[in-house]
Parts: C-alpha cells; sequence; structure tokens
C-alpha cells in the first residue's frame, strides 16, 4: 500500500472501526515511517477528518449541546437505568454518598433502594427530591444559585458546603469523555464543584452511557486516571474499554 490516498482510506477505516489508532500500528502495518504518517495525520486534521492526540489519532471530536436535565433524561433512558442499577449495587450498608448532577445520576436517585440509613449530599434538586422520598435517606443539599437547565447549584456557597463532608463514594456523570481529554462536561463552574466533589470522596464513579464517547465540552473534570469506577453500556467498544482500563480504571459495562 503506497499511495497516499489508500494510505488515508485505511487510517479512516481503521478509526471508524476502532475509537483511536497509534502511529507505531500504522507503521507496522503498512510499511512506512512514523514521519510518512504524522504526515497522513497532518494532512488529515487539516481536512477535519480525525484529531492528532501524542503518537495517535482519534475521531473528530463531537462538540456538547447544553439540553434540559429533562430532555437528557429521554435519551439512552434504557442505558441509563441500567448503569444506575449497577452502581446502586455499589452501595454499602450505612453508606455515606456524593451524587452529583445529571440524568443518569437522576435514574440512580429514582431506584435507589438503601440498605441501612444512607447519607447523601448532593447538588442536584432533582436527585435531592428524589431520595428525600425515599426510607431511611438523609440528605445534604449544598447551596447556591440554581441553575435552570441542569437544575442543580454551582457555586461559592456550594465548594463551602463541601468542605466540611467527606463520603465513601461520588457517584458522577459527564457530558462527553474520550482517551485523550478525560471527562469533560458542558460549564467550567460545572468542572470546578465535580472536582470538589472528588475532594468530599475516596472513591470515585463515573456513570456515563457510550454515546457520549468521542464527545468533548468545555470544562475539564479529570483524566480517566484519577477515576476508580466506570459504569457504561454494551456500546463502549472493548479496545476502548482496554485502553480505560489500562489507566486503573475498573469498567463494568451493563
Amino acid at each position: 500500500m503506497t499511495s497516499i490516498q489508500e494510505r488515508h482510506r485505511y487510517i479512516l477505516d481503521r478509526l471508524e472501526r476502532e475509537g483511536f489508532v497509534r502511529v507505531q500500528d500504522l507503521v507496522d502495518e503498512l510499511g512506512v515511517t512514523g514521519a510518512t504518517i504524522r504526515n497522513d495525520f497532518r494532512t488529515l486534521e487539516s481536512q477535519h477528518l480525525l484529531y492528532r492526540n501524542h503518537g495517535s489519532a482519534s475521531p473528530v471530536k463531537q462538540k456538547v449541546i447544553d439540553l434540559p436535565v429533562q430532555e437528557k433524561s429521554r435519551i439512552c433512558a434504557a442505558e441509563k437505568k441500567r448503569i444506575a442499577l449497577a452502581a446502586i449495587d455499589l452501595l454499602e450498608e450505612d453508606d455515606s454518598i456524593v451524587m452529583a448532577s445529571g440524568s443518569t445520576i437522576e435514574s440512580m436517585a429514582i431506584n435507589l433502594r438503601p440498605q441501612g440509613i444512607l447519607n447523601v449530599v448532593t447538588p442536584s434538586i432533582r436527585v435531592g427530591v428524589y431520595v428525600s422520598e425515599k426510607d431511611n435517606v438523609e440528605v445534604m443539599m449544598l447551596g447556591g444559585h440554581i441553575i435552570k437547565k441542569s437544575l442543580s447549584v454551582r457555586d461559592t456557597y456550594s465548594l463551602e458546603g463541601l468542605r466540611n463532608v467527606h463520603c465513601s463514594k461520588l457517584f458522577v456523570g459527564c457530558d462527553g469523555f474520550d482517551l485523550e481529554t478525560g471527562l469533560t462536561t458542558t460549564f467550567e463552574e460545572e468542572a470546578r464543584i465535580t472536582r470538589s466533589m472528588m475532594s468530599a470522596a475516596t472513591k470515585i464513579i463515573l456513570m456515563a452511557d457510550s454515546s457520549k464517547y468521542g464527545k468533548v465540552a468545555f470544562g475539564k473534570i479529570c483524566d480517566f486516571s484519577e477515576i476508580d469506577v466506570f459504569i457504561t453500556d454494551e456500546g463502549l467498544p472493548d479496545n476502548i474499554q482496554r485502553r480505560i482500563e489500562a489507566e486503573g480504571v475498573k469498567v463494568i459495562k451493563v
């Protein structure tokens, strides 16, 4: 395979199948130099056909559209419920947890069946209402200005409240994730409060359906190496799962 067009087609086909491709793999498979592959990457990136990373390439990142949480809850609803039920299975008796905002976290709140007395800290009004309707749940609502689309709070009052608690687990979602950027959310302020929630918990559990893979939003939450458990659906490609697990993350597919 010597023509530029053939190499470009091969690279794009690999990206479509696997979600990423490494320079060294293409060197070995195509019998060309690393400089040639990197030049191919630059050309394809200039045509908005891929995104270059250090030593690899990934598909063009899709931008996240900010939607009201009521609309988000209807997207991949079945997958979100399975993810939520798997998250509930991780709860222990008399647990203390932080539940972030978002439609997948809300599904967890709706289906919650606590063992013993469960303490819940949350910035989400909807999550707070759902869990407060359960028996044997104590709820601490973080304060601050209400964001209408997410029906949650994220300002200095919320950050101050998080300084006074520590929980065993944080259950958190995101608007997009990939292997290079990590976890992202629409607004920087939301990413900031999420990082504070991470500091208030021992174990970080990400709940995100596979449709969010390859999407990127403005506010970076963290890298995958900072996550302990990732619960997702069967739509996540196996090769992406292996790369996430290589970061020390336990992946649960439901």
